[in-house]
C-alpha cells in the first residue's frame, strides 16, 4: 500500500471514530467531507524540528499574517529557506530583529540552538521522544512554552494526538462548536478532547476549519424536469 493510500485510510478511519466518539464533531466531519488537514501546511516552508520551533517561537502574540511576514524575511537572510542551527548563530542578530523578531524571541532561538550546536541537544533523539517527555525537555528553555512545542509536534513530527489548549484562537473555536457561555479554561478544553484520543490532532484541525472556513456546500439536489 502507498503512502498516500495508507494516509487515506488512517484518515477514514480517523473520521471515523471521531464521529462516533462526539456529536459535534460528527457535524464538522459531514460538513467537510473533502476536509484535507494537512492542506494548510503546504502553504509554510519545509521545515524540521528546529524549523518548526522557529515557526512557533516567531508566531508567538502575532497573528497569522504577520507571522508569515516575518517568516518570508527571515527567509531572506538565509537565501530563500529557514536557517539551520548553525546558520541562525552565524548571523547577526541585529539582522534578526530587523527581520521582526524581538530581541526577546531572538534570545530563545539562538539559546535553542546553542543546544542543538553544542550537543547538549540532538534533534535526532528528541523526535523519537513520546509527546510528554519532549515538551518537558523544550520547556525548560526560556521562551518556550507547551503551545510553541505543541504546535511543533504537529507541524514537524505529524504526531496525531496533540491538542494546544492555550491556543487562544482554538478555545473560541470549541466555545462556538460547543455553544458555550463562557470562553473555556485550558483545563475545560483537555476535558472535553478526552474524547477525541487518539485522534486529538485530527480534531483540533477540524475546529480551526470550523473557526476560520465556511463549511463546504452541499450537493444540489437534483430538479425534476
Amino acid at each position: 500500500m502507498t503512502e498516500d493510500a495508507n494516509r487515506t485510510a488512517w484518515l477514514q478511519q480517523a473520521r471515523s471514530y471521531l464521529r462516533d466518539a462526539d456529536p459535534m464533531l460528527a457535524r464538522l466531519v459531514d460538513e467537510r467531507a473533502e476536509f484535507d488537514p494537512r492542506a494548510w501546511m503546504a502553504q509554510l516552508p519545509t521545515m524540521n524540528l528546529y524549523g518548526a520551533l522557529l515557526f512557533q517561537v516567531t508566531g508567538q502574540q502575532l497573528s497569522v499574517a504577520a507571522t508569515r511576514r516575518t517568516l518570508t524575511r527571515i527567509e531572506a537572510l538565509f537565501g530563500g529557506h529557514l536557517p539551520s542551527p548553525a546558520e541562525l548563530l552565524g548571523v547577526d542578530p541585529g539582522k534578526l530583529r530587523e527581520a521582526g523578531l524581538s530581541w526577546r524571541k531572538i534570545s530563545t532561538l539562538r539559546d535553542l540552538a546553542e543546544r542543538l550546536s553544542d550537543g547538549r541537544l540532538n534533534q535526532d533523539v528528541l523526535r523519537s521522544l513520546p509527546d510528554d517527555e519532549l515538551i518537558a525537555v523544550l520547556t525548560a528553555i526560556p521562551g518556550i512554552g507547551p503551545w510553541t512545542v505543541q504546535g511543533a509536534l504537529i507541524i514537524a513530527l505529524q504526531r496525531e494526538d496533540v491538542v494546544l489548549p492555550g491556543d487562544l484562537a482554538l478555545r473560541k473555536a470549541v466555545q462556538s462548536a460547543y455553544q458555550l457561555e463562557h470562553l473555556p479554561t485550558q483545563q475545560e478544553v483537555l476535558a472535553i478532547a478526552e474524547k477525541w484520543r487518539p485522534y486529538r490532532s485530527l480534531a483540533t484541525s477540524y475546529l480551526f476549519s470550523a473557526a476560520f472556513e465556511p463549511p463546504q456546500a452541499a450537493p444540489a439536489a437534483p430538479v425534476e424536469a
